[in-house]
C-alpha cells in the first residue's frame, strides 16, 4: 500500500507529476489493443484502470505500470476466432457480445491461475532466463514499440499504393505536420532533461504542443481521431457463467493458462528490467498475486486481462515516478480523464506521444549488446539474436519460452562431455570419470569403455564426476550389466547414496567409502 509517511514533497511531486504523463499515455496503447481484441475501447481502457489500480497498491515494485498490452491482446484474437467457431449461426452484433463475455470470463479464469503461481512462489523460476535472452527480449520489445507507431504514419490510400517510396511520399503529403511534431517532441525530451528535471520532459511536450495546435489550428490527427473515449466509471458485471459448460471450458481454460502465462513472463521480465535500472529489487511471487487479483477485478467490471507495461513503466521511472503513488495517480487519473474530461484528452495530438513512445523504445533499447556480441561466446550472441527476431515476428512469450529451450539445449551440447583417465592398480583397470553424467553425455560416457579388451578386474571411479539424472544412473545399470555378461568384476566407487539407491542392476557392485558425496540426482520416479 502507499505509504505517505515514507514520501517528501519532492518525491510526491515527482510521481504525481510522472502519473500524469502516464495517465495520458496509457489512452492510445489501451483503445489500440482493444482494437486488436475486437472489443470496445472502453474494455481497455478499463483494463487499464483497474488492472492500473491493484498493481499499484499491492504489486511487486513500486512505480511498476499495468493495463492492456499487445501480448494478451493478441491471445484474444484467437479466442474470439474459436468462438466464432463455435457458435456459427450467431449475427455479427450477437457474436461480438459472445465474444466479450469469453474474454471476460477467461481473464477471470487467468487471475485465478496467476494467484496459484504466486501462492506456490513460482515467480523465481524467472531468474532461468538467461541475460542474452533478456538483452534479445528487451530489444525485441523496443523493435515492437517502435513499429507499433508507424500505423499513426499510414496514408489514406495506403491499399493503391505499389511501393515503399510512394509510401513514403504520400505519408509525407499527407502527415508531414505529425513528422514536424514527432521530432520537436523526441527534441524535448532528448534536450530539457539535460537542463531541468523539476517537470517530466513528456509533459512538458504534451501541453506545449497541444495548446500550440490548439491555439493555430492546425490540422494533425488526435486523440479523438482514434476512438470516443467518452463513458462512466466501470461497475460490477459478472461474466456470464451459464457460459461454462464442458464443451466451453475445453476453450477457456487453455486460452486462461496461456493469457495468464503471457501476462506473468511480460510483468516478470518488465519488473527484471526496472530491477536493473533502479539498483532495487521487487518481488516476483508478489507481482503475480498482484497480477491475478486485478485480472479477476477487470473481468469482474468489463475490462480485459493485461500485464505490466514496460514501456509505460519506463516512461514512468524515466519521469521520476518511483512510488507506488505515480502508478495508483497515473490509474486515477485515466477514469477521470474517459468520465470526465474526454474531450480535453481528445485534443491532443497523436504526433506528441508517438514521439514520447519513440523514445521510450530507443531509451529501452540495449545498445551495449550490439558490441557486446563479438566479444561474447557464439551460443549466447546466437540465442540474443533469435529472442530479438521471434519477440518482433510473434511475441514475448514465444520468444521468451525460445531463448529458454535454445539457452537450455546449448548448454546441455557444451556440457555433454565426461572424460575417463584409467591406469592399472595390480590387475585392476580404474577408470576414473570427470564430468556430468546426464542424458546429454550418456554417449560420450559409453564411448569411454573398452569392454572387451579390459581386464577381468574393473572400477569405474565417480569422485570427479556427479550424476545428474535419471538417465546418469540408466547409463550406469546398462553399463553394468554389459560387464556382468562378459565375465568381468565391476566396482563403482565414490557415487553418492542418493545414487546407489535409485540403481537397479548396479546397486550390488557399489562399495562404501567415508569419502562418498552428498549430491542428490534430479529424478522423477
Amino acid at each position: 500500500m502507499i505509504n505517505l509517511r515514507n514520501y517528501t514533497a519532492a518525491n510526491i511531486k515527482n510521481d504525481l507529476l510522472s502519473g500524469i504523463v502516464v495517465a495520458v499515455a496509457l489512452v492510445p496503447e489501451a483503445i489500440a489493443f482493444s482494437f486488436i481484441a475486437g472489443v470496445s475501447p472502453l474494455v481497455g481502457l478499463y483494463a487499464a484502470f483497474i488492472l492500473g489500480l491493484v498493481t499499484s497498491l499491492i504489486g511487486g515494485k513500486p512505480g511498476m505500470i499495468s493495463g492492456a498490452t499487445g501480448a494478451v491482446a493478441v491471445v484474444f484474437v484467437g479466442l474470439g476466432l474459436a468462438v466464432a467457431k463455435m457458435y456459427p449461426s450467431l449475427g455479427k452484433e450477437e457474436l461480438s457480445i459472445m465474444i466479450l463475455h469469453y474474454i471476460l470470463i477467461v481473464t477471470v479464469f487467468a487471475g485465478i491461475f496467476q494467484i496459484l503461481v504466486g501462492v506456490l512462489k513460482l515467480g523465481k523460476f524467472i531468474r532461468l532466463v538467461p541475460q542474452p535472452a533478456m538483452f534479445g527480449f528487451v530489444n525485441g520489445l523496443a523493435i515492437v514499440i517502435a513499429m507499433a507507431q508507424l500505423k499513426f504514419f499510414k496514408p489514406s490510400d495506403y491499399d493503391r499504393l505499389n511501393s515503399f517510396k510512394e509510401v513514403l511520399i504520400h505519408s509525407w503529403n499527407e502527415n508531414y505536420l505529425m513528422y514536424i511534431l514527432v521530432a520537436i517532441t523526441m527534441a524535448i525530451m532528448y534536450f530539457l532533461p539535460k537542463y531541468t528535471k523539476t517537470v517530466p520532459a513528456a509533459l512538458v511536450a504534451i501541453i506545449t504542443l497541444t495548446l500550440a495546435i490548439y491555439i493555430t489550428g492546425a490540422e494533425t490527427k488526435t486523440v479523438a481521431d482514434l476512438a470516443d473515449i467518452k463513458g462512466h466509471f466501470p461497475h460490477f458485471v459478472m461474466p456470464d457463467l451459464s457460459l461454462l459448460s464442458t464443451k466451453s471450458l475445453k476453450i477457456i481454460i487453455p486460452y486462461a493458462v496461456l493469457v495468464g502465462l503471457v501476462g506473468l513472463i511480460e510483468s516478470l521480465l518488465t519488473l527484471s528490467v526496472l530491477d536493473e535500472m533502479s539498483q532495487t529489487r521487487g518481488s516476483g511471487n508478489k507481482e503475480c498475486i498482484a497480477q491475478g487479483c486485478g485480472n479477476i477485478a477487470s473481468g469482474c467490471f468489463g475490462g480485459m486481462a493485461g500485464c505490466a507495461m514496460i514501456g509505460q513503466s519506463i516512461i514512468n521511472f524515466s519521469s521520476g515516478g518511483l512510488g507506488r503513488l505515480s502508478s495508483f495517480t497515473a490509474a486515477i487519473l485515466l477514469i477521470l480523464f474517459v468520465v470526465s474530461i474526454s474531450d480535453l484528452i481528445g485534443i491532443i495530438p497523436v504526433a506528441v506521444l508517438v514521439g514520447i513512445m519513440f523514445m521510450v523504445s530507443i531509451g529501452t533499447f540495449e545498445f551495449s549488446s550490439i558490441s557486446r556480441i563479438k566479444y561474447m561466446p557464439k551460443a549466447d550472441a546466437f540465442v540474443l539474436i533469435m529472442v530479438t527476431i521471434i519477440t518482433v515476428m510473434f511475441d514475448l512469450a514465444v520468444a521468451v519460452i525460445a531463448g529458454i529451450i535454445i539457452s537450455a539445449l546449448v548448454f546441455a551440447w557444451q556440457h555433454a562431455k565426461i572424460y575417463a583417465r584409467t591406469h592399472m592398480e595390480k590387475n585392476t583397470k580404474v577408470y576414473e570419470l570427470e564430468g556430468p553424467l546426464f542424458f546429454g553425455s550418456v554417449t560420450s560416457f559409453n564411448e569411454q569403455f573398452d569392454i572387451k579388451n579390459d581386464p577381468d578386474k574393473v572400477i569405474i571411479d565417480f569422485k570427479n564426476a556427479r550424476v545428474m539424472d535419471i538417465s546418469g544412473v540408466e547409463a550406469i545399470d546398462a553399463i553394468t550389466r554389459k560387464y556382468k555378461e562378459a565375465g568381468k568384476t565391476l566396482l563403482l566407487r565414490h557415487l553418492s547414496k542418493d545414487c546407489k539407491n535409485l540403481l537397479k542392476d548396479a546397486g550390488p557392485f557399489c562399495t562404501y567409502a567415508e569419502d562418498d558425496p552428498t549430491y542428490k540426482v534430479a529424478a522423477n520416479l
